[in-house]
């Protein structure tokens, strides 16, 4: 048996190998196997080839033949499989106590589950992943890290990753999958969410926007038109496919009248009041590559000189435009303007609002916001608290203090630039989204009707006061969406920060954990004072229930008292009434005894002492006829009742109270003088 020492010593070794954070199921795992490392290790992690080489007494240990079929985290799947690294155990592993990282990789509808240690480098993820994939590592680029791309020779550990990682392949130099059904797969693509990852070529910046498959790519360019100022007309696109074209008119008649068309865009005439009827291609369609796609947009150089080479190269009213789509140039002249030749303003171009307007039921229009949100901008997203707002005051502030959490109130406005941004890049971020659902209450307004913004003010009146709502009316549309800290106090609800739309994934962390210190002081001085205040509860409860106990006693006591004064009382009635039933009796055989006769009588006299049981002695003459009854009736009218006592004789000891009553005292051989003594009864 090993000892405890070299059992410290195998248990930190197992748990170095096999990445199993629990002792207790460490501890289990090894007791299964008596301690042996090699056993516990092949139990818990199967070889290749089936053998592993203990260090610990040098000799080689069959262990079960590694099947992937059989493996829990490689069994294949319609939509994915998994590649794991074995590790072998030794000492230098054990000395730099390696960790096991899981990797989730995507590539088009399937996801490989990736386990390696931390020593190892990218490149062996791009191995595995070839042999899983059947992709060459020349073909692939190995997208999602979060410090941007990495070479293949980066090791991991130098990375700081943590346990669980979400990658992506990207292969643009490989066509897409061919399909049996390419209605079934355009229906599928329809259902998927784009990524696109769109550089600014001017300002260098770069936007994530997510798009569903079935969103057009002259949605795409008026999106970004919002977040750059630059008109669909001067936007000079890098990076679509060569599938992807935004065609409006495919060769339609114009409906518009002689001598009323004038000149613009590029290579087509256009009517500027009679927008023909076109069928734009969706994202779907285009070719781009699932589940991201980068592009690059910057603004064309003249849009004079992009006039006078649309004007050269008009050729035909039948003619296709370039990737300017329905946008015309100058449309000023006309008194348009550029939000209302593109779609108005960005709200018109999606499928459906945010909220209902005049949303009646709280609980409803979240449901709805949160459908519509995950169809924008994917299922990683807050968790929406589903109800009124005075339930999100309940769930979030009105509990146990170590229970409460900070309220953050999202408001969104679909005519703000900053919208699609701050959704895509800030709100669905993996680290915002958790932070958020460890420590707050996440609830949800859009302010987009002018009937749900008067709603949420009157709201905000209420529950935070006039200055809030005030500050919240005087913001512009453009500084939309914002994000409301609230602090729950005794009082009153406290606004700690108000976040605009203008700001990046870092400084809405800072914020948001900036707000979490304040809250973290707030609440443990309320926890110390709630558990104060439920310590001194509780010895009032303790006093109280201790007082309460007393109360009882003493009543109990009191009853019991009164009962047994009761029942005395009872006895004592009772007593008296026989007393007085027996004197009654005693007095009525007194009277009813014949008068004692004189010594000197001319019949015979029966002269009898009786002893009674306190040593007295009642003596009588009785008449030598009289019959033995009235000698019971004498003793009984002295206090002794014949059925209570017994008269007995002492030569011959007799038991006279058993004899005839009616015989005389002369035929019971009680004459002329007889000493008799009275005895209780048993």
């Amino acid at each position: 048996m090993a000892s405890n020492m070299d059992r410290e010593m195998i248990l930190a070794d197992f748990q170095a190998c096999t990445g199993i954070e629990n002792i207790d199921e460490a501890i289990t795992l090894l007791e299964q196997n008596n301690w042996d490392l090699v056993a516990a290790i092949n139990g818990v992690i199967p070889q290749e080839n089936g053998i592993l080489q203990s260090e610990y007494g040098g000799e080689t240990i069959p262990g079960p033949a590694f099947n992937p079929a059989s493996h829990p985290a490689s069994a294949p799947t319609s939509s994915s499989s998994s590649a794991f690294r074995p590790v072998m155990p030794s000492r230098q592993i054990v000395e730099r106590q390696p960790r096991m990282l899981d990797f989730r990789v995507e590539y088009r509808d399937r996801n490989v589950d990736v386990v390696l240690e931390d020593t190892c480098t990218v490149g062996e993820i791009k191995q595995i992943l070839e042999n899983e994939l059947q992709i060459p590592v020349s073909k692939m680029l190995l997208k999602g890290w979060k410090t941007g791309d990495v070479e293949d020779s980066t090791v991991l550990k130098s990375l700081h990753l943590p346990k669980n990682n979400s990658l992506y392949v990207l292969t643009p130099d490989l066509p897409p999958p061919s399909s049996s059904s390419h209605a079934g797969a355009l229906q599928e693509s329809l259902n998927q969410n784009f990524m696109l990852i769109i550089t600014h070529r001017e300002v260098q910046r770069e936007y994530n926007l997510n798009f569903s498959g079935s969103s057009t790519i002259q949605e795409v360019k008026r999106n970004v038109y919002d977040l750059t100022s630059i008109p669909v007309r001067h936007q000079l696109w890098e990076g679509w496919p060569t599938s992807a074209t935004d065609d409006s008119f495919l060769s339609q008649e114009l409906n518009g009248k002689p001598g009323a068309s004038s000149t613009f865009g590029h290579g087509y005439v256009m009517y500027p009041f009679e927008i023909p009827s076109r069928k734009q291609m969706c994202l779907a369609e285009s070719g781009l590559s699932y589940p991201c796609h980068r592009l690059t947009v910057g603004r064309r150089s003249s849009p004079a000189q992009t006039r006078e080479q649309s004007e050269e190269q008009i050729t035909d009213v039948h003619m296709v435009s370039d990737s300017d789509g329905d946008d015309f140039e100058d449309a000023t002249e006309f008194g348009v303007d550029d939000g209302e030749v593109f779609g108005m303003a960005s709200s018109a171009l999606r499928k459906s609002p945010m909220m209902p307007e005049n949303a009646e039921n709280e609980g409803d229009a979240l449901l709805q916001f949160t459908a519509e949100f995950s169809s924008r901008y994917g299922d990683c997203h807050p968790v929406f608290f589903i109800g009124s707002l005075e339930a999100a005051f309940q769930e979030a502030f009105y509990v146990k203090a170590r229970d409460r959490k900070l309220l953050a109130i999202y408001l969104h406005h679909d005519e703000s630039v900053l919208t699609n941004v701050f959704c895509s890049q800030m709100l669905c971020a993996e680290s915002i989204v958790s932070y958020l659902s460890q420590n707050f209450i996440t609830w949800a307004w859009d302010l987009t009707k002018d009937s749900n913004r008067a709603r949420f003010l009157t709201m905000c009146n209420r529950h935070f006061g006039s200055v809030v709502a005030q500050t919240i009316r005087t913001q512009k549309t453009d500084q939309f969406p914002l994000f409301l800290i609230i602090m729950g106090k005794r009082s009153s609800n406290e606004v700690l920060n108000v976040i605009q739309g203008n700001t990046t994934v870092d400084e809405l962390m800072m914020r948001l954990m900036a707000a979490m210190e304040i809250f973290t002081a707030q609440q443990q001085e309320d926890i110390k004072d709630e558990d104060e205040r439920e310590a001194r509860e509780n010895v009032k409860r303790e006093q109280d229930e201790a007082y309460r106990l007393s109360l009882e006693a003493d009543r109990a006591k009191r009853e019991a008292h009164e009962r047994e004064m009761a029942e005395q009382f009872r006895l004592e009635q009772i007593r008296k009434e026989q007393e007085e039933e027996r004197e009654a009796i005693r007095l009525s055989l007194e009277q009813a005894l014949p008068p004692e006769p004189k010594e000197e009588n001319a019949e015979p006299v029966s002269k009898l002492r009786i002893r009674t049981p306190s040593g007295e002695f009642l003596e009588r003459r009785f008449l030598a006829s009289n019959k033995l009854q009235i000698v019971f009736d004498f003793v009984a009218s002295k206090g002794f009742p014949w059925d209570e006592y017994k008269l007995l004789s002492t030569f011959p000891r007799r038991d006279v109270t058993q004899l005839d009553p009616n015989k005389s005292l002369l035929e019971v051989k009680l004459f002329p003088q007889e000493t008799l003594f009275l005895e209780a009864k048993e």
